[in-house]
């Protein structure tokens, strides 16, 4: 399993990075599209949606998607900017205020379209971030969503080796607090890497305001939290839907929400600080 595991995610790196820095821009808007498309039709079966509702929920989801991406690369340059905007504003609200509240009164959309409409909230705007946040630069993309990979990495080892107090027993029981500890010094080493190392990738905030490595640490704390819920959202599906893993399209793996659940958080909050 664990040889597995490691030659799958090697592929999909090369193939990722390959893509990422290579790819003409509408190229890379379909590799992004075929990354969240598989997670849709898993976000279908989340909800319990049958083979067929979940493939053409899958459809749904692209539809939206590429509608979007349409409207932003033929709109004027304000319209743009603000519908973008307004999908990234609409998913952060959506993680930082709605899904901890969830997770906190154990409350997750009973209805299937409740359930569906949340999924589009979820998918879309990763979808988009992964377009407009390449658009800005390949490398700033890839530093941003190695917070997501550096958190989950520490908290794993970091909860391994010292985890006894569980952060959700109720949800996602390997979780602990000392895992969140490890993730806070890992993203804190990192955010300082960044701050010395890529200041020119830094929010146009962050820049103009000069906090410097202060504010680019709390800037990825933040992003490292909204990871680590949306996490747990997925976990909390997950475990109402009767499921291990969201798929089994990645051998060793999982699903592909098993793997972008935290980044569907982190990257429409960034995309939205660098657009603003």
């Amino acid at each position: 399993m664990l040889r597995t595991r490691v030659i799958t995610a090697l592929v999909l790196l090369v193939l990722f990075l390959a893509a990422l820095f290579w790819l003409p821009p509408r190229a890379w808007a379909v590799f992004a599209g075929a990354l969240v498309i598989p997670a849709a039709w898993e976000w279908g079966r989340l909800i319990k949606f049958g083979q067929v509702a979940s493939g053409l929920y899958a459809v749904l989801v692209a539809a939206v998607g590429a509608t979007l991406f349409a409207s932003a690369q033929d709109g004027i340059a304000a319209q743009q900017l603000g519908a973008r905007s307004a999908v990234y504003l609409g998913a952060s609200v959506f993680w930082v205020i709605f899904v901890p509240l969830w997770l906190w009164r154990s409350w997750l959309p009973r209805s299937r379209w409740l359930g569906a409409l949340t999924g589009l909230v979820v998918l879309v705007p990763t979808w988009l971030a992964l377009v407009e946040l390449r658009s800005r630069a390949p490398l700033l993309l890839l530093l941003l969503m190695s917070v997501a990979w550096i958190s989950d990495t520490a908290a794993y080892f970091a909860g391994r080796r010292f985890g006894r107090r569980k952060l959700a027993p109720s949800i996602s029981p390997g979780k602990t607090w000392e895992g969140v500890a490890g993730a806070v010094l890992a993203v804190s080493a990192y955010a300082l890497l960044w701050a010395y190392a890529w200041q020119a990738y830094f929010p146009p905030a962050l820049q103009s305001m000069r906090f410097g490595a202060f504010g680019m640490v709390l800037f990825l704390w933040l992003l490292a939290a909204i990871g680590i819920y949306g996490d747990l959202f997925e976990s909390a599906m997950k475990r109402r839907a009767g499921v291990k893993d969201s798929g089994s399209l990645l051998p060793g793996h999982g699903g592909v929400l098993d793997r972008i659940d935290a980044l569907t958080a982190v990257l429409p909050l960034a995309a939205l600080a660098y657009l603003l």
